[in-house]
């Protein structure tokens, strides 16, 4: 098994380096993402994500996939919760494995980027003054 996928309420960055983690492979790059405790300069109390579970997870594969087929990443992991999530709190773990680090870094800045734009999972900021669904994607 070369990938991990999951959507869950609790995610730890541990696990997915243990995932990973493969003695053919020197490289070990991770991305973690965690709640602001402000935005725009407004306290934020905390995060609220929500996602369309099986289109979600179809579309981590996808990303998955292409890190191991394009990028010369040997194993990879992405993780992202669900639920609500308070400054500070892990919200997404992407840990990709490969001979060299330059991949493992590259793979982790794709996954990224392509998670925020096609991976259907909605973020919700709740502030004192009310709530604010964030950059509604795909």
């Amino acid at each position: 098994m070369d990938v991990l996928i999951d959507i869950k309420e609790e995610i730890t960055v541990q696990e997915a380096v243990d995932f990973v983690t493969t003695p053919d492979c020197g490289g070990i790059a991770v991305f973690v993402g965690t709640v602001r405790n402000a935005t725009k300069g407004k306290p934020v109390q905390r995060l609220f994500f929500e996602c369309y579970t099986p289109m979600a997870l179809l579309e981590l594969e996808k990303i998955a996939r292409h890190t191991l087929t394009e990028m010369g990443i040997r194993k990879i992991a992405i993780l992202h919760v669900s639920g609500d999530k308070l400054p500070g709190e892990t919200v997404v773990v992407i840990a990709a494995a490969s001979p060299h680090r330059a991949a493992a870094f590259a793979a982790c800045q794709y996954a990224i980027d392509t998670l925020k734009e096609t991976v259907p999972i909605w973020k919700k900021e709740y502030f004192e003054d009310g709530e604010v669904w964030v950059a509604a994607h795909p």
